[in-house]
């Protein structure tokens, strides 16, 4: 018998699987599939990240970090890593977090923050395919945020119940 935490834990790739299915639920059949593979990939990421991690870039608390990280401080403004990094949080907390966000900021001008972020990461990246990808995905941003914000609402309406496994049912 595996102790709970390994019962409970998730993978990166499970976590994918996750958001990638949710993402397609409310998509509809004509989304493009890499763009949907990227942005499960942006979700699956934050679902992992601590908004304290000291490895990896923290995820955001609010769109203010995002600002203050990447707005006022102008040092990353020609990274592309950097300002893919930006728009995926715009596109995490103006989506998925949207209903908790919308109360105190301004959830579009932060859409046309991050749908400006992909573009420039775009524009600066020296790989040929990734920048394709992130520009569709600028060009894209205001319909993946109405997913993640659908997707947010939908799993917030479902029910979930962790079964003990132990017992024969």
């Amino acid at each position: 018998m595996e102790p709970l935490s390994e019962l409970i834990a998730t993978t990166e790739r499970q976590a994918l699987e996750f958001f990638f299915t949710g993402l397609k639920d409310v998509s509809g059949a004509d989304v493009d599939e890499r763009e949907l593979l990227y942005t499960a990939s942006v979700l699956a990421h934050y679902a992992q990240v601590s908004t304290h991690a000291g490895v990896d870039i923290p995820a955001p608390a609010t769109l203010a970090a995002v600002f203050d990280q990447f707005v006022l401080d102008t040092a990353m403004r020609e990274d592309s890593t950097m300002l893919e990094t930006a728009a995926a949080q715009c596109l995490l907390l103006s989506g998925f977090f949207e209903a908790q966000m919308c109360h105190r900021h301004s959830i579009s001008w932060y859409a046309g923050l991050g749908a400006g972020f992909f573009s420039r990461a775009a524009a600066l990246s020296s790989q040929r395919k990734r920048a394709e990808l992130l520009y569709l995905v600028g060009r894209h941003f205001e319909p993946w945020r109405v997913r993640y914000s659908r997707l947010s609402r939908e799993l917030r309406e479902q029910p979930y119940v962790i079964r003990d496994v132990r017992r024969k049912t």
